[in-house]
């Protein structure tokens, strides 16, 4: 909010906002205090980051304002354990993960300081100088103003999960508690909602990797990832189609061995035959009912004994290949939760 506030280019609604609710003289050091985290329970932090499915958390020790969330030495009086909780909010959340989980536990911690004098002297040579490093960082936190429309849906959370995932990446979801220290109930909701749907889909993340198609531009609500010994492709629906029983996959290349399953339903296996062309397959999903299955978004194709791309040429359009010198990294990762105050 500083930044929007008093930064170089100030949102006319944030100072109108500060006008009307905060003495002419407030300073952002004032808000310090009202930061009490008197609710905050890691444990409970802990219990949830588990059901949501994460096998990463990142927390926000210091962001560009320069307050750590653990007692610095260097942070005078700016610091969780001196101002605001009285707490050492970072050790309590890593002695919670350490002593009840698996999770790794990483940070995020920025030297960028928009209060720190010497960035300040930079500022006043119009940046002529540069004794402090310069690093433009976006940041998320909670937001007492915000309407139900700003949150993402479930829908739109997987599939930024699986786009990622499928195309080499890591993706970072990220959480912003309130000045109590508890995380909204709609933060809750989701990680809850992406924990059950990875454990029905886990295994099309989990220890997966880019397959040689990422997405299908016959189908392009349709994402790939694969196994890590390539014996199985898994083919991400994101939107199920209506008024049809066949799905219409363009990239895989089928063999007469070839099986395809659905996670998360009860059938042994789907028909499917081969579609016009060289490659492609046509699922037929007439019997499956979508109220029956344990997951209602994004489903996971599971399929086994496909060809290698060695027995035909490619054909054009029929899948987009990974650029694998544009992944963020060359194997799939496990999602991370990155956890603001």
């Amino acid at each position: 909010m500083w930044w929007n506030w008093q930064g170089t280019n100030p949102n006319e609604n944030i100072v109108a906002y500060m006008k009307k609710n905060y003495p002419p003289d407030w300073t952002y050091a004032n808000f310090a205090p009202h930061f009490r985290a008197d609710l905050y329970d890691p444990n409970e932090w802990v219990d949830l980051f588990a059901a949501s499915g994460a096998k990463y958390v990142v927390l926000t020790s210091k962001h560009h304002e320069g307050f750590a969330m653990w007692p610095s030495t260097f942070s005078f009086n700016w610091n969780s354990m001196q101002a605001g909780p009285k707490r050492d909010l970072l050790g309590d959340l890593a002695a919670a993960i350490r002593n009840r989980t698996n999770i790794v536990f990483g940070l995020y911690y920025s030297l960028f300081e928009w209060f720190n004098p010497v960035y300040l002297r930079d500022k006043s040579n119009n940046f002529t100088t540069q004794y402090f490093p310069e690093i433009d960082k976006r940041s998320w936190a909670y937001r007492p103003t915000a309407n139900i429309d700003d949150y993402m849906t479930i829908e739109e959370l997987l599939k930024e999960l699986v786009t990622t995932i499928s195309t080499g990446g890591n993706a970072l979801v990220n959480i912003g508690p309130n000045l109590h220290g508890k995380i909204p109930p709609i933060f809750q909701e989701r990680l809850r909602q992406m924990g059950s749907w990875l454990q029905v889909n886990g295994e099309a993340i989990y220890a997966t990797k880019p397959w040689k198609y990422q997405n299908d531009t016959i189908n392009p609500n349709t994402w790939y990832t694969s196994s890590k010994d390539s014996k199985f492709v898994y083919a991400f629906l994101l939107i199920w189609p209506k008024n049809t029983t066949e799905i219409i996959l363009g990239a895989p290349l089928s063999s007469s061995r070839t099986v395809v399953t659905l996670l998360g339903s009860s059938a042994d296996s789907l028909p499917w035959h081969v579609a016009s062309g060289e490659r492609g397959i046509v699922i037929d999903v007439s019997t499956i009912k979508l109220h029956s299955l344990q997951s209602g978004w994004t489903w996971a194709f599971k399929l086994e004994n496909l060809l290698s791309d060695d027995i035909i040429n490619p054909t054009p359009g029929r899948g987009v290949p990974v650029c694998f010198h544009c992944s963020l990294l060359l194997s799939a990762l496990l999602w991370l939760l990155c956890v603001q105050m």
